[in-house]
């Protein structure tokens, strides 16, 4: 029996290393049948919006999604397709598996940190308005619902994954009702997983600490704000987004998504490093229980990773998207 996956290309790099992951996911021999849907700039002149309905009722039909690169129009425009996505589908949790890939330059060795982000709320909740003519007011949302509902996840995750701690990060000292309520929620679930340490950080003096002994963090559990961009701080240590695979799971279905830009100044010119976007099918394949195939696509990368003659220019090589993509596919055999 198969299993209905909705794919959606994106912008700029997007349909090239859609088409690389689409190869190589395949290659794994897990019993997927693609649907392909648009979404994003492309879309605008015919739908009026970068997002239509029917994009939307595919993902809910198939209950999984796997996504390039979307361009965000900045400061006008459409908000964000990405949060619209999270939002309307209630895609509660953000989920980034972060490590030391073979030959990626990095100054840190032994990272190993599954980065868990609040998806739904916090400031980017986008309640914001103006206070006059010159100044705006933005409002944030913590709800112990939804606190409760992410500590149970990154827990669960740890649990699962056989991990040993979950650190709590948030701004407490100084927003003591929103971060507080927060932290108050989480500590409470922890209580439910005795097994697990739990210890919690302000988000500063976390940030201070990756840059210090990331090889002593484990799973970060943070609000929507700070979940973004400490996301990106962490990838940063293991090489970049470029190498950076992302989730977003809700209780009725997930979008895995290659978490980097759309890069249109490379677009069409097969340059663009496809690992981010497979890495996040690998994630994919895990979440369908497609564990076996998931492996072996991560050995086939750690392989191609090893060769300096397959790597994109990004990586210190000369090859293209889709003949990484097809070394990917070769190893795998």
């Amino acid at each position: 029996m198969t299993t209905k996956v909705t794919l959606i290309p994106g912008d700029g790099i997007g349909p090239e290393v859609s088409a690389a992951t689409q190869k190589v996911i395949s290659a794994s021999q897990a019993p997927l049948e693609w649907e392909i849907v648009e979404a994003g700039e492309a879309c605008i002149a015919k739908y009026g919006t970068p997002l239509p309905d029917h994009v939307l009722e595919t993902i809910r039909r198939n209950k999984v999604a796997i996504k390039g690169p979307i361009t965000t129009p900045v400061g006008k425009g459409f908000r964000s397709v990405n949060v619209a996505l999270r939002q309307q589908l209630q895609l509660f949790a953000n989920v980034r598996h972060l490590r030391n890939l073979p030959n990626v330059p990095s100054r840190y060795q032994d990272v190993d940190i599954v980065v868990v982000r609040e998806n739904t709320e916090d400031l980017y909740a986008g309640i914001e308005h103006m206070v006059g003519k010159d100044a705006a007011e933005s409002i944030k949302i913590i709800t112990r619902e939804a606190s409760e509902r992410i500590g149970r996840y990154a827990f669960e995750l740890a649990r699962r994954e056989g991990r040993k701690r979950v650190t709590i990060v948030h701004k407490a000292n100084i927003m003591k009702l929103s971060d507080g309520l927060f932290l108050e929620s989480i500590r409470g679930v922890a209580r439910e997983f005795p097994g697990i340490e739990c210890e919690d950080r302000i988000v500063d003096a976390l940030c201070m600490n990756l840059v210090q002994i990331p090889e002593q963090l484990d799973v970060l559990v943070l609000p929507n704000l700070y979940g973004d961009i400490v996301s990106d701080l962490v990838a940063g240590l293991v090489g970049g987004l470029g190498v950076a695979p992302g989730a977003n799971i809700g209780a009725m279905g997930a979008v895995f998504e290659a978490v980097h830009g759309s890069a249109p100044q490379i677009a069409g010119r097969n340059l663009a490093n496809p690992i981010a976007m497979i890495l996040s099918g690998v994630e994919m394949l895990k979440y369908l229980g497609f564990d076996q195939e998931a492996r072996r696509v991560e050995q086939g990368i750690d392989h191609v990773l090893r060769h300096k003659e397959y790597l994109t220019p990004d990586l210190g090589g000369n090859s293209g998207t889709q003949e990484m993509a097809a070394a990917i596919v070769e190893s795998m055999k």
